[in-house]
């Protein structure tokens, strides 16, 4: 019987400043608009993903405030949202700009809910382990 999962985030490797947490597919998006990577018709793709998303999802509180957050999808309602947000994860191929799919039961501690998404605290804190001994059997 294959996992299920309660929960979906689309992320990038890097980092957003003010999280110290893995950007998420909107962000890396409109950091390559800005960047001005995208071409003029990429960028007006994107901009019709996001009015979609803008429209028929409430824009968790703590995103407005610009707190410590991570967002993601709860896969329980997720089929809509990622038919809507696969065009913006091509165009981060198109780019070739890395992304993640994570699925997850543990996404932290949810600050914000609604039906169709979650906002989790993230504490800025990069945790650094030593490496482990290795495992393998030695030759």
């Amino acid at each position: 019987m294959p996992q299920e999962f309660k929960y979906v985030r689309i992320q990038g490797k890097e980092l957003a400043r003010n999280t110290m947490f893995a950007k998420g597919v909107f962000s890396m998006c409109w950091q390559l608009i800005q960047d001005d990577v995208m071409e003029e018709e990429d960028r007006d793709l994107y901009k019709e993903i996001d009015g979609w998303f803008a429209e028929h999802l409430p824009w968790p509180e703590p995103c407005k405030n610009q707190e410590a957050v991570g967002c993601g999808f709860k896969t329980e309602n997720a089929d809509e949202m990622m038919r809507m947000i696969r065009p913006a994860m091509w165009l981060l191929e198109k780019y070739d700009h890395p992304y993640y799919v994570v699925y997850t039961n543990t996404p932290g501690e949810i600050i914000y809910e609604d039906q169709y998404q979650i906002a989790t605290k993230t504490d800025g804190r990069l945790i650094i382990q030593e490496l482990q001994e290795s495992w393998s059997p030695e030759e």
